[in-house]
């Protein structure tokens, strides 16, 4: 059987498509996996290089292939599109993603560490609530117009009042849940030497600072 140099790898949920090529480039496997059988299959292939598009799941299954000795390359899905030959399916995708890793010119996405992704949803999270919160404060607003009330101004009757309270109790815990991730967050950028970097560029101790901080945009903030 010919050496395998090279895998695309399309991701999925639950079943992955795997296609490989030789050095020549002809066709080595073209299978799916479970994904149970990743690993196992992975640990029984020689060092090579393995592609796979930047999406959902992409950096878990980047550093658990690094550490079994493969190249992992991730690319954004929008690099990859062009490659593909035919009618986009599992099968299109992996071969596409095993000849777009292998070109000069193609641009990677660094892979995160679990500590960079880990911050990064305390950073989404925190978005979510805000985003929550407006809806919210823009619900009651809209409520109270109905009325030919303001916020307020308005002298509501007690049935507007119960339903404004039942409305200010849950933006105030969304307020709650956004603060307690904004804490959560700065905590630990503080110690974080790229934070202190991007900090003095911003001129102010932002989120933008420390999403900045987690995604290492740049290499050179880590300089």
């Amino acid at each position: 059987m010919k050496e395998v140099i090279t895998i695309g790898i399309d991701l999925a949920k639950s079943v992955f498509q795997i296609h490989g090529v030789d050095a020549a480039g002809s066709v080595v496997i073209r299978r799916q996996l479970r994904r149970r059988q990743m690993l196992p299959f992975f640990t029984r292939q020689p060092p090579c290089l393995v592609g796979i598009e930047a999406c959902a799941t992409s950096h878990h299954w980047a550093r658990q292939l690094a550490l079994l000795g493969h190249q992992v390359k991730l690319m954004p899905p929008r690099y990859v599109k062009p490659y593909v030959k035919r009618n986009k399916n599992d099968m299109a995708d992996a071969e596409a993603i095993c000849e777009a890793v292998t070109r000069p010119t193609m641009r990677f996405v660094t892979i995160k560490t679990e500590e960079q992704q880990s911050v990064l949803m305390v950073h989404k999270t925190r978005q979510l609530f805000v985003r929550q919160r407006t809806m919210l404060i823009n619900a009651l607003r809209a409520h109270l117009a109905e009325y030919g009330l303001l916020p307020v101004l308005a002298v509501m009757d007690w049935r507007l009042c119960s339903m404004s309270s039942r409305i200010e109790t849950m933006i105030a815990c969304r307020q709650r849940r956004k603060t307690a991730c904004s804490r959560c967050g700065h905590n630990w950028h503080w110690s974080n030497n790229i934070y202190w970097k991007a900090t003095a560029v911003f001129l102010t101790a932002t989120v933008r600072a420390r999403s900045v901080c987690a995604l290492k945009i740049s290499r050179g903030w880590g300089r």
